[in-house]
Formats: C-alpha cells, sequence, structure tokens
C-alpha cells in the first residue's frame, strides 16, 4: 500500500468568494479529474435546503444555500490535494487556523450530510467492549461508564453508568463520550 493508507479521508471547509459556491464545485470536480486526485479528493457539497415561498398566492420552492460562501470537501490532506484545492479558481481558501486547514468534527460532518438527505459518512469505532468511557456532552456530563454495547448503523454506544448507588444504562452517539486515557 502507498502512503493514503495511514491518511484519514475529512472533510474541509473552502471558503469561496460569495455566489461562486457552485462554481467552485465544477471547477474543482474538473481539476479532480485533470490533475488525477480522484483517490485523495472525493465528494464536493453545497449544501442546499428547500426554501418555500409564498407567491402570487402560489407555493414556489426554491434552493438556499445553508452556508453561503462556503463549500464542503471531503478529501486526504497532503500537500498536493491541498494545492489543488487551494489554487481552484473562486477559493479564497480554507478554513482553520492560520495556514493549517481544520477538518469538521466526524459528528458535524455526518449531521449536514444528514440535514442534506445524503448518504451517512462511515465511522471509524475506535471502541471496545467494556472499555471505560466518559461522557462529554448531554445530562449525563463527566459520568464514567463501561461499553455494554455499540450500534455502529445508528453511530450509538450503550454506557452502563452508576446513578443513585444502581447500574442505570444509557444510550450515546459516539460525539458524546472520550476515552479515558
Amino acid at each position: 500500500m502507498g502512503p493514503l493508507y495511514f491518511m484519514e479521508k475529512l472533510w474541509y471547509v473552502v471558503h469561496t468568494y460569495s455566489g461562486y459556491e457552485n462554481k467552485v464545485k465544477a471547477n474543482l470536480e474538473k481539476r479532480i479529474e485533470s490533475m488525477n486526485m480522484e483517490e485523495k479528493i472525493f465528494r464536493i457539497l453545497v449544501p442546499m435546503e428547500d426554501e418555500i415561498e409564498m407567491k402570487d398566492g402560489k407555493k414556489k420552492i426554491s434552493k438556499r444555500k445553508i452556508f453561503p460562501g462556503y463549500v464542503l470537501v471531503e478529501m486526504f490532506m497532503t500537500d498536493d490535494s491541498w494545492y489543488v484545492v487551494r489554487n481552484t479558481p473562486g477559493v479564497t481558501g480554507f478554513v482553520g487556523s492560520g495556514s493549517k486547514p481544520i477538518p469538521l468534527d466526524e459528528g458535524e460532518a455526518r449531521q449536514i450530510i444528514r440535514q442534506l438527505g445524503g448518504e451517512e459518512i462511515r465511522t471509524r469505532v475506535n471502541f471496545s467492549m467494556g472499555e471505560n468511557v466518559r461522557v462529554i456532552s448531554g445530562p449525563f456530563e463527566n459520568f464514567i461508564g463501561a461499553i455494554d454495547d455499540i450500534n455502529v448503523e445508528k453511530a450509538k454506544i450503550r454506557v452502563i453508568i452508576s446513578m443513585f448507588g444502581r447500574e442505570t444504562p444509557i444510550e450515546l452517539d459516539f460525539t458524546q463520550v472520550e476515552k479515558i486515557s
């Protein structure tokens, strides 16, 4: 396997000139093909939602950009893939700190794609049965418990916590727990 074997496919947010989102998507798709980057740059999304408005007593449905001025790109971040995206006409840069693009959190990306009715992002499970985890959000924040069940399809995890002196199972999203180091 080449070096790609060690990389992680993540979603990055690209800033574009306002109104250029679809043009950037089309330009980038052409560049990926002409520069043979299909193995490093995958999906490009301009998140849209239906907007319903009444005009002259008639219902009119139009598409509205959810994040005007931004395009989502699923890619392996390498020097050459960064260069291809960054130098696409209409792109002003990656969202991140300084010159380092920061990927979307897996939970955020999954939520955006689910909202769009797109396919679910495959989750890499790095939890194991019986492992102790800390709850990092929700009503059980800061509770510690052992993993009792892992549901990859739903990205849910069942954790047994101790509450009021008894073992209580709670169901959480993968994004609501962290490993205890």
